[in-house]
C-alpha cells in the first residue's frame, strides 16, 4: 500500500481506539472499516502493520499522533465558532477566563472556554487509555533515559495555540506568548486532573480559567511550567504503575 493508504487508514484506525486502545490491533482493523467494495473480510498482519505505521510501539505512536491531530480538529469543529478573519469588526475582546466582554452579536459565539472543554470531551471515549498513551509518548524508543517531557509540553501548547486561533485571538507581541502559555498550563493541568477525576474536569478547568491570570504569572516561565509538567506526568505514570 503507498503513503496516502497508510495516511487514509489510520484515519478509519481512529474509531477503533476507543475499543481497542492506542495499539496495533486497532491499526489492523483499519480495513475492515473501509468502504463496502474496499473493505478486508481480516484485519492486517503484524507484517502489514509495521509496514505501513512503524515497527513494534512505533506504530502505536503513529496512531496516537495522528488521534491528537484529530483532536485539534474537534476543536474547530464546535458550534458558534467562525474562522479568524471573518467578521473581524464584530469580534469582542476576550478576558482571562475565555469569556468575551464586548463585539456585536459576541456572546453568542464560541469562547476559548467552550473550545477547552470541548477538547476535553474529546478524551472521554479514551480515557483509560490515556496515561499509558502519553507515557508512551514520553518513554524513549530504545534504552532507559529519562522521560522526555516535550510530547507533553507540544501538546499542551498546540491545543492553546488551536483555541486562540479557533476564536480569533488578536494578542500581539508578547502577549501572544503569554497568552498562550497561560492557556497550555490551565489545559495540561485540568487534563491531568481528568485522568484521576474525571467527574470534575470541567469545573476544575472552569476554576483555573476564572484565575487564569494568577496562573500565568506563576507558570509562564518555560522552566518552571516544564517542571510542573513533568512532575505531574511522572507522578501519573508512577501511580498507574506503567514505567
Amino acid at each position: 500500500m503507498s503513503t496516502a493508504s497508510s495516511t487514509r487508514l489510520i484515519r478509519y484506525a481512529l474509531p477503533f481506539v476507543k475499543t481497542h486502545g492506542f495499539s496495533r490491533e486497532a491499526l489492523a482493523r483499519s480495513v475492515l472499516a473501509l468502504p463496502p467494495n474496499e473493505a478486508h473480510t481480516q484485519p492486517l498482519s503484524e507484517t502489514a502493520v509495521s509496514a505501513l505505521f512503524g515497527n513494534g510501539d512505533n506504530a502505536r505512536r503513529t496512531l496516537i499522533n495522528a488521534w491528537l491531530g484529530d483532536g485539534l480538529r474537534h476543536m474547530a469543529s464546535i458550534p458558534g465558532l467562525e474562522r479568524p478573519g471573518m467578521r473581524d469588526s464584530c469580534l469582542g475582546v476576550e478576558d482571562s477566563a475565555g469569556v468575551f466582554e464586548s463585539g456585536s452579536g459576541a456572546a453568542s459565539r464560541a469562547t476559548v472556554r467552550d473550545v477547552l472543554r470541548a477538547r476535553l470531551e474529546y478524551n472521554e471515549p479514551v480515557l483509560p487509555y490515556l496515561p499509558e498513551a502519553f507515557a508512551l509518548l514520553a518513554s524513549p524508543s530504545s534504552g532507559l533515559p529519562p522521560l522526555d517531557p516535550r510530547p507533553a509540553l507540544q501538546h499542551a501548547a498546540y491545543v492553546a495555540d488551536e483555541a486562540c486561533y479557533v476564536t480569533g485571538d488578536k494578542s500581539l507581541q508578547l502577549d501572544w506568548y503569554a497568552r498562550r502559555a497561560s492557556l497550555a498550563a490551565v489545559y495540561a493541568a485540568a487534563e491531568l486532573h481528568q485522568f484521576t477525576s474525571p467527574q470534575t474536569a470541567y469545573s476544575f478547568l472552569d476554576s483555573l480559567l476564572d484565575t487564569s491570570s494568577s496562573i500565568k504569572s506563576t507558570l509562564n516561565e518555560v522552566n518552571l511550567y516544564s517542571t510542573y509538567i513533568l512532575k505531574s506526568w511522572q507522578g501519573i505514570i508512577k501511580s498507574s504503575g506503567i514505567l
